[in-house]
């Protein structure tokens, strides 16, 4: 179990990768709130503490570049991790948001853990056994 667990939104619009991404990453002991579209994801933002966004780029609506910079102007501290099938947004979204990471479909589930594990380094280290 995570000492100060991690918590993520997921903005995908493709439910089945979604749900696929959610379940991943819940598996690996982080806490994931899911919304479809990048306007679902504004209020989460809002109101609430994640230390993640983890966003598709091309998304309807609202995309996840302009989301990304939703939330880096009301939580400054919110890490960004793209998702995207798509060569051509990756150059425009790390332009927009140099701090985020892009992460290129397909990718492997672990690889996506990895990427979120590195990202937190030591705060996502599974507390040890020895300590009561």
């Amino acid at each position: 179990m995570l000492g100060a667990m991690v918590r993520i939104l997921l903005a995908e619009d493709d439910e089945s990768m979604r749900v696929y991404l959610a379940r991943a990453l819940e598996r690996s002991g982080y806490e994931v709130v899911s919304v479809g579209t990048g306007r679902e994801a504004v209020p989460h933002i809002e109101s609430d503490r994640f230390d993640l966004l983890l966003t598709d780029i091309v998304m309807p609506e609202m995309d996840g570049i302009e989301l990304a910079q939703h939330a880096a102007s009301v939580a400054p501290d919110m890490r960004i991790m793209f998702i995207t099938g798509f060569a051509a947004v990756t150059l425009k979204a790390g332009k927009a948001v140099p701090q985020a990471k892009v992460l290129s479909k397909p990718f492997h589930l672990r690889d996506l853990v990895l990427e979120v594990e590195r990202m937190f380094g030591s705060e996502s280290v599974p507390a040890s056994t020895d300590n009561p």
